[in-house]
């Protein structure tokens, strides 16, 4: 097996893992029922309805 011929140094890995770090904004949609803004798939924090049916109870 190859074995590396220096030590990877801690700016080296550390640089190489931050540039999986995500930097865009989460992307958002609109509610059918109330046309707030929420997350994809997840339900309205607004109007407490999800897939067509209420799935919590918002007051």
């Amino acid at each position: 097996m190859a074995v590396p011929k220096k030590k990877t140094s801690k700016a080296k890995s550390r640089s190489r893992r931050a540039s999986a770090w995500k930097l865009d904004a989460p992307s958002k949609s609109v509610c059918p029922r109330c046309n707030s803004t929420k997350l994809p798939h997840r339900v309205c924090g607004n109007c407490g309805w999800y897939n067509g049916r209420q799935a919590i109870d918002v007051e």
